[in-house]
């Protein structure tokens, strides 16, 4: 019975291993093809930017794979001369990075007050900024547009930017809170015995700590205020509209223009793909942790 365990032990691991590459290929091959079909309308997208209205008329975009001659920068060339779109594009900025800032700095903040300090009705202002999430958006948008214009916020950039802030500081709360809880106590409590206050305790400990949550909330932030169209479709005029809604009223005033839709709307796709793929490891760790810690 020793003799038969000592030679069939070796045997089983041997052939676990090429059991362990194929399943692990597997995985990979499945995971690549995933990429891929995902990819697949943004390379679309990118190749019919490339391509001449006519062309892409009589064609599909997948031509310009064994044609590359067909493919020119004229597009963008007219794109950048627009001046409307790329009034936009800077709207579009001016709006989701001060937006993205203000939410990561003001639920940064409240986070850390709701885990560690003591303060009446703590518990209860908690419970209410939880209670804020279930509130769709849309219920707001009539009664804070009758707000902005009383303010005289309405149709501005910094009314966009005010909305969006305010409703997406619930999230932003809720994630950073459950995560700043999760850091131990004794650290806090050994940072206090060694003199530290509360705003060098938070600078200095919690924030480096929370990175990959507060980066995770940074690019949520930013991608949904920069992929946004109803907001910005009702509370901007033409002069702070950004780019979503720049794209959309080309669409209804010219149809099927092409020329200029296909590489707007590739603008408008890949800096938050960009933005995605260069923070994709922080976002991963901060949504698991403030979701599973």
């Amino acid at each position: 019975m020793t003799t038969v365990r000592a030679t069939t032990g070796p045997r089983r691991r041997v052939t676990a291993r090429p059991a362990k590459w194929l399943s692990r290929g597997v995985i990979q091959v499945f995971l690549l093809v995933i990429g891929l079909v995902w990819l697949t309308p943004a390379a679309g997208l990118f190749l019919s930017s490339l391509r001449t209205e006519e062309a892409n008329a009589s064609s599909g975009w997948w031509t310009a794979l064994t044609a590359p001659g067909q493919l020119s920068l004229d597009n963008y060339t007219a794109l950048l001369k627009d001046s409307g779109i790329t009034q936009a594009f800077w709207n579009t900025v001016l709006i989701s990075v001060p937006t993205t800032v203000a939410v990561v700095v003001i639920a940064a903040l409240a986070g850390y007050a709701f885990a560690w300090l003591e303060f009446p009705g703590r518990d209860w202002i908690f419970l209410l900024v939880v209670a804020m999430l279930v509130v769709p958006v849309q219920i707001g948008l009539l009664p804070v547009a009758k707000l902005f214009g009383a303010l005289g916020l309405f149709g501005s950039i910094p009314g966009v930017v005010l909305f969006h802030t305010a409703y997406g500081l619930p999230f932003a709360i809720f994630l950073l809170r459950n995560y700043f809880a999760e850091i131990p106590k004794e650290m806090l409590e050994a940072a206090r015995m060694d003199g530290g206050g509360e705003w060098r305790i938070f600078s200095q400990l919690v924030l480096p700590l929370g990175r990959p949550a507060i980066a995770s909330l940074a690019i949520f932030q930013f991608l949904w205020v920069w992929n946004d169209m109803l907001v910005a479709l009702l509370f901007a005029d033409n002069e702070s509209q950004p780019l979503t809604v720049a794209l959309q009223s080309q669409m209804r005033q010219f149809g099927s223009n092409i020329g200029v839709l296909a590489p707007g709307a590739f603008l408008s796709l890949i800096v938050p793909l960009v933005v995605f793929f260069a923070f994709q490891r922080h976002f991963v760790q901060g949504i698991m942790a403030g979701s599973v810690k």
